[in-house]
């Protein structure tokens, strides 16, 4: 187990190659330009195609075989696949699997915006299920089990649900009861588990494979140490057909991978081997010690996991009880050179390395120094309670057959209350969306979008101008 197939196999052939005369064009790095060269030059032997003894992502046989069984080896599933496109390329190919033109499906309002460009391509009817909210984050959580079963009430023949769980923030829930009820209606239970790579390892939360989900998704390069893009598709099941998912997989997929994305892949199957159980242990513990020295501080504090939830120790999210929004204090931060991974108006959401940190006490100053200047400011009075834009359950207002017949235009976002999107608005990151290419626009929307856009947020979806595509009906 403690190997790197694929890897060994590029290193190999490193070793016999003398003339590269096969794509790519920078032959093996013969070829680049010369100011960025001293930065690539490590990588670009490695970055090859489908040559002899080097396997085929679409046909494995060789290293890539050995690599992706492996890789389910450790996660204890039936079959482990490479995805070079990221968890967006896992999503699209696991709902192409698993649903068809017109089959209803359950699905967390709160997905990444490609579950939903997922749907779309598979001609589905999503059946919408608001989230819980977080009161102290004003984030949302996940669906609650008394939701799903009103929305079986009114959609009696479902073929599925697709959660996404843990949730950006690393909130994590037990789908078991979920996915028991929607396996004896005869559906599968799909998972984007993006934030989740690491789940399963001692100290760590247990993945949804192992709760019920038929198939899930990972993002490695979020959590481990591989390079963007690189991503897991893990099936537990027999629900999940293995010829339609492989097609999937090739239809979404390049038909060029990256062995750069599938060998850090396949190193970071090995990492998480090699990690014994005191360094995970230390690796909690430095979690915990972050969070502490933080909640330490005069203005500044943890988010705390709420009722029901399992939070991903890898996700720390920090509040002030000043009067600035999380996109303010994630300003702070990068003028002191941290970058965290994303704010919204309350939070800011920092990424734990799954290894040792060996500056925590520069970072303790960091923090330190930050406190100060936010005491600086007026205290906080409170939040407002989250806001909830749509109803538990919901549906889009045309499906996405009747959308390919429609025409559309451009209008100010002002303007669009009561038309039907025709391109989702994201404020990204994370993507996921605020209105869904389908929904009507509601003046809530609207005004949550502006609310969101004054506190800093960037949007997709919307130009310079504030306009936004809708079907031109009413």
């Amino acid at each position: 187990m403690n190997r790197a197939p694929l890897f060994e196999a590029l290193i190999q052939h490193t070793k016999k190659s003398k003339w590269s005369f096969h794509v790519p064009g920078h032959k093996s790095g013969q070829i680049f330009e010369k100011n960025a060269f001293s930065f690539f030059q490590s990588v670009l032997p490695l970055d090859v195609t489908e040559l002899t003894g080097l396997d085929d992502l679409h046909h494995p046989e060789g290293a890539i075989q050995e690599a992706q069984e492996l890789l389910g080896s450790l996660y204890k599933v039936k079959n482990s696949y490479f995805l070079v496109g990221g968890s967006t390329s896992g999503n699209l190919a696991m709902i192409l699997a698993s649903f068809g033109h017109g089959d209803v499906v359950l699905v967390q309002r709160n997905c990444h915006k490609s579950v939903l460009n997922g749907l779309e391509l598979s001609g589905a009817y999503p059946v919408f299920l608001s989230p819980e909210m977080d009161v102290e984050g004003g984030f949302p959580l996940g669906v609650n089990v008394d939701t799903v079963e009103k929305a079986l009430e009114v959609h009696l023949d479902i073929k599925g649900i697709i959660l996404t769980n843990p949730t950006y923030y690393g909130m994590q829930q037990d789908i078991q009861e979920i996915s028991d009820i929607v396996h004896r209606k005869g559906g599968v239970v799909l998972v984007d588990e993006a934030h989740g790579a690491h789940f399963g390892l001692k100290e760590m939360p247990k993945s949804a494979i192992h709760k019920g989900a038929d198939i899930v998704v990972q993002s490695a390069h979020k959590t481990l140490p591989a390079l963007t893009m690189g991503a897991f598709l893990h099936v537990n099941s027999d629900r999940i057909d293995k010829y339609r998912l492989s097609h999937a997989l090739q239809m979404i997929q390049s038909s060029s991978p990256s062995y750069l994305i599938m060998a850090s892949l396949d190193l970071s199957r090995m990492y998480m081997e090699k990690l014994t159980a005191h360094e995970l242990g230390t690796i909690a513990h430095q979690s915990e010690r972050f969070r502490m020295d933080i909640d330490n501080l005069e203005c500044l504090q943890t988010v705390k996991t709420p009722k029901g939830y399992v939070l991903d120790p890898l996700k720390v999210t920090v509040q002030t009880d000043r009067d600035i929004s999380g996109y303010e204090l994630q300003h702070m931060f990068e003028e002191e050179g941290l970058f965290s991974e994303l704010a919204d108006e309350r939070n800011v959401l920092f990424i734990l390395p799954l290894g040792m940190m060996d500056d925590l006490t520069q970072l303790k100053e960091v923090f330190s120094k930050i406190s100060y200047k936010l005491s600086l400011y007026k205290i906080r009075k409170t939040y407002s309670k989250p806001l909830l834009l749509f109803p538990s359950v919901s549906t889009l207002s045309v499906s996405y057959n009747d959308m390919k017949k429609m025409s559309v235009k451009e209008l100010s976002i002002q303007k669009a209350d009561g038309f039907i999107a025709a391109e989702a608005i994201i404020p990204y990151p994370p993507g996921i969306p605020l209105i869904a290419k389908g929904e009507k626009i509601t003046s809530a929307c609207i005004c949550h979008y502006f609310f969101l856009k004054e506190k800093g947020a960037r949007f997709q979806g919307v130009n310079e101008l504030e306009e936004m595509y809708v079907f031109d009906i009413r």
